[in-house]
Formats: C-alpha cells, structure tokens, sequence
C-alpha cells in the first residue's frame, strides 16, 4: 500500500487546493493531509489564516480524496514521515531545486520516500484572493 503525505495551510480552500489533494490521491492508496495550525503560520508567514485551524480541518477531512487529517505543527517532514511513515510526499513545485528540497531527498533516499512535485494552479492563490476581497472591501 502506497501512503501519501501533503500539508498546507487550506485558508481560503481554492480549486488549486482541490487539483493537489485530487493529484495526490491519484498516486497513493491513502492520503494524509498536514493541516498547518494558526500557531505555525503565525510563526513562519506571521500572519494568521482568515479561516481558523478547526474549520480548515472541518473543510479538508470534508474532500473524498482525503483519508486523514493531521496537524501539522512544525515544518519538519522528516519527523511527519517518522511518526506516520509515508511512501510519497507531495508538494508544490516551487520547492523544487530548493535547498531544503535537496536535503530532504538525502534524508528520504535512504528510506525510499519519494518526492512528489505539483505545478500550482495558474491565476489561483489563497493570497490572490485575500488580495482580491481587500480590494473590493477598500470601495
């Protein structure tokens, strides 16, 4: 059986977030979603989501794809494939080439995880819409 592995922060669920989960299903037997915590974006994007952890979880367990939802409370995917031993992991591709992407594909070899990467989808972002409701609220 193949597990797979994705986190995100899902504020503002978009069909970018909904073509990932799609993808990543489609490549695994059972899928297990990292929710980011308010805690955790607060920290590395200091920011808080629109919508709060709880209701994000609400609305990611809610998509068939989906067969888990764990928090995600750090960003450390080494020590999420230690605690839920995944075979794949699924990411964005803007990580790719990436210093932290290369590292982890030096951790994971070993262990035959595989990295997975997605184009994000064009014209669509939870910050293009935040941007987007900003503007119409500013008039």
């Amino acid at each position: 059986m193949i597990v797979g592995y994705t986190t995100g922060v899902f504020d503002l669920f978009h069909v970018g977030h909904l073509n990932i989960l799609r993808q990543a299903k489609e490549q695994c037997d059972y899928l297990i979603v990292g929710v980011s915590t308010d805690e955790l974006v607060q920290q590395y994007k200091n920011k808080t989501p629109v919508i709060c952890y709880e209701e994000r979880v609400e609305i990611v367990k809610a998509i068939r794809y989906v067969d888990e939802v764990v928090p995600q409370v750090d960003r450390d995917k080494f020590g999420a494939w230690e605690k839920y031993r995944f075979n794949r992991m699924f990411v964005g591709d803007d990580w790719k080439g990436t210093p932290l992407w290369l590292e982890l594909e030096e951790k994971f070899r070993p262990h035959g995880v595989e990295i997975v990467d997605f184009p994000y989808t064009k014209g669509t972002s939870s910050t293009f819409l935040k941007q987007t409701l900003a503007a119409i609220g500013g008039k």
